[in-house]
Parts: C-alpha cells; structure tokens; sequence
C-alpha cells in the first residue's frame, strides 16, 4: 500500500511576484500550481493507494475563484484516476464565523468520488484498492469551540491553553484506543507539536496555535504520523513514524534553507501494528529558490559599487528570488551606485531588497593612553597626526582652534 503524504499549499500567498506575459497570472501562483502538479503526477503516475492532504489548501480563508479552480482542477486529476484522497482541514482553510462553509466544504458539497474530507476529530475508514486503512483525524480546531465550555471559565490564558492540549490528547488516545489493530492507521493532524522547529509559519498565522506534546500522538496503535501546519519538512520521531512534510513552495526568506517536497511511505497490511511502515522517503519538488546575497565592505575600499558587483557575480541569481545585504562604514556609504548594483542583479526572477547595513566607525585616539578625556586642543593635534596632515597646517589649524576654545568652559 503506497501513500503520498503532502500539506501547505496555500495557493494564494503572490508575495515576491510579476505577471507572467503569456498567461496573465501571476509568477507566485504559477511557482504553487507547479509544485503541485508534482504530487498529482507522481501520484498517478505510480498508481498510489492514497494521497493525504494534511491542510491548508488555500493561503486566504476566502480563497479567490481562480485559486479554487486551481485546487479543484488537480484534486479532480487524482480522484477520476481513481486514487482515494484524504483532505483535512487546515486553519487556513476555516471561515472567520463559524456558520459559514470552509473552504474545502465544496467538495462533499458535490459529492466527489474517491474524496473524503477531515473535518472532525474522529476515525475515518478508508477503502483503497490495497485494502481498507483508518485515519484518525485531527484538524484544525477552532479555540472557540473549547471556551465554551464550563470547565474553562475563569481560568487564565495558560490554563485554558493547558485544557486544551488535555481534551485534545484524550480524544486522540480514545479514538486510537478504539482502531482494528489488524487494520493499517494513520493518524492525520494540523497542528503544531512542541519539538518541532517552525519557519514562516508563524507569520501567516491564522488564529491561535495549538500545541500538543509528541507523547500525545507518539502511540502504538499507529503506524504513520502526518503532520502539516509547519512548514519546514521534519520527522520528529521513527517508533511509529512522525513527520511533517512541510510546505511544496518557500513563502519569504525564512524558509531558504528549507527543503521542500512531498512523503512517500510504502505499508504492508500483513505485518503487526507499528510495524507496518516498509519504505519512506521524502521526494524533493522543484521549488522557487530564495538567496541571501551578504556583501561586507571594509574601509578603505577603493571601489565599494565593484566590490558589490564581485560578490554578485559570485551567485547563481537566475531564476531565484534575491535580497542583497550590504554591510559598510557610514563614509563609503554615498559610493555605492545603485543603477550599477541594480544591473547587475538583473538576472534574478525578483529583486525583493537591497538593504544597507551603515556602521559608524569607532576612532582611537592614536598615542592617547590616558583614560581621561583628553583637552580639545590635544584631541585635535592627535587626530591631525592620525590624518597625516603636514606640520605647518596642522599648526595652523590648531592656533585658529585655540582662539575659539572658550577655556573657562572646560575647567
């Protein structure tokens, strides 16, 4: 039984973008579409038995009509292929009122074959052409729906947060308590366990995370955990497997380092619960690359602009999303031609910044041993003597300094 494991596709997220000439839209929105295309493509290609979306279709939670016909087009490419797909709710994919449908909802709407949607805590059955497997299913919960509560009133914002974290573990043991062990199961969460390491995940958050502990979903009874909500791709634990697969694209700079890409898990229903995993492995998409380009420019410099164009030209730029960093003292500051610097970064998909890191430079009073602080006819010939400035001037300027010292000021 193979099993493709995605999440975060947040279509929709257009930062860092132009409008591409030939279809009108834009390059972002092309760059998501694109990664997805992978998973549908593997995915048919190898005739998977399930495809598990763990959340966040969408970057808005009022996606465009263009962003749902995107996502729908190659949900619709896995489903009439004949391959079951699982899409559990992000909180990117929940309405801001609780009345209104959320964003996935369309689709049992209309009935879609092969399609299931995890929209409640609970266990779903699901057949595959390898056999049966369940899926107990966390989505994202809504805060609201704990506050509610009796048992929380006048509680403070720790303890409500800890009494959260408690209902949601003991629904999660309740319902894996109650799975056929000689049934395959997976556990399918979006939300944030509290070993994992985050990326840019918080700063597109949508409402009040909720963490859990890996102890909470680290149980026998399951042989995989796939987890979505962060966006950096990690396996938090082997006995049963934990993994998030991150995001398909990098939204900011957060996540340059970041490998992106796509779970595939090979089960065997035949061996023991936990013991079921044969295969994993993480298949890397062909995602926008972002670069930091850090130049430092030291005193002293005899051309900053070409040592900036040096440092540039040192990068493979093309195609990837840059930001240029240039660290120099405050003095070189007015040497940088940007028109020079701009031209030369031509060759990247998106220029996103060129930010200058102006440090003032800290003088030494040169022979100057004394902790006091020296008298400013003194200061002055120091410094002159630090400039090289010839005997005769320098005697000059101090004379015409000792006549504009006011002395009784500095006794």
């Amino acid at each position: 039984m193979r099993i493709v494991h995605f999440s975060d596709v947040h279509i929709g997220v257009e930062n860092y973008t132009k409008i591409d000439p030939d279809t009108g839209m834009s390059t972002r929105l092309m760059d998501f579409l694109s990664t997805f295309d992978e998973v549908v493509s593997y995915s048919i290609d190898n005739d998977v038995d399930l495809v598990l979306f763990c959340g966040d279709a969408y970057k808005s939670r009022e996606p465009s009509q263009t962003h749902q016909r995107e996502f729908a087009k190659r949900i619709n490419q896995l489903s009439s292929s004949g391959i079951p797909v699982f899409l559990l709710l992000g909180n990117h994919d929940m309405p801001h009122v609780v009345s209104k449908a959320t964003a996935l909802d369309i689709f049992s709407t209309l009935e879609v074959p092969n399609l299931y949607i995890g929209d409640s805590l609970k266990t779903y059955k699901i057949p595959t052409k390898g056999g049966l497997i369940q899926i107990v299913a966390l989505p994202w919960i809504r805060r609201s729906a704990f506050l509610v509560r009796k048992e929380i009133q006048g509680l403070n914002h720790e303890e409500i947060n800890e009494s959260i974290q408690k209902s949601l573990t003991e629904l999660i043991l309740a319902n894996a308590q109650k799975l056929d062990n000689s049934v395959p199961a997976i556990f399918a969460g979006h939300v944030s366990i509290g070993e994992a390491v985050t990326s840019s995940e918080q700063s597109m958050m949508l409402g009040r995370d909720h963490v859990l502990l890996k102890s909470a979903v680290a149980l026998p009874q399951f042989d995989y955990v796939a987890l979505g909500h962060v966006h950096r791709h990690q396996i938090l634990g082997n006995d049963p497997k934990i993994v998030y697969s991150g995001s398909l694209q990098r939204v900011d700079f957060g996540e340059e380092k970041d490998d992106k890409g796509f779970c595939v898990l090979d089960i065997d229903p035949a061996k023991p619960a936990g013991l079921r995993v044969d295969n994993f492995e993480f298949k890397n998409v062909d995602a926008r690359e972002f670069l930091s380009i850090l130049v430092e420019i030291h005193e002293g410099d005899p051309n900053p602009t070409n040592t900036v164009i040096e440092a540039i030209s040192r990068n493979h730029i093309d195609g990837k999303i840059v930001k240029l960093i240039i660290k120099l003292p405050i003095d070189l500051e007015g040497q940088i031609q940007d028109s020079e610097v701009r031209k030369a970064l031509q060759g990247a998909h998106f220029l996103a910044s060129i930010s200058k890191e102006v440090t003032q430079q800290v003088k030494t009073r040169l022979g100057h041993t004394d902790s006091k602080i020296p008298h400013p006819k003194q200061a002055l010939a120091l410094y002159l003597e630090s400039r090289n400035v010839p005997d005769d001037r320098a005697k000059l300027l101090i004379e015409h300094a000792d006549g504009l010292i006011d002395y009784e000021d500095l006794e």
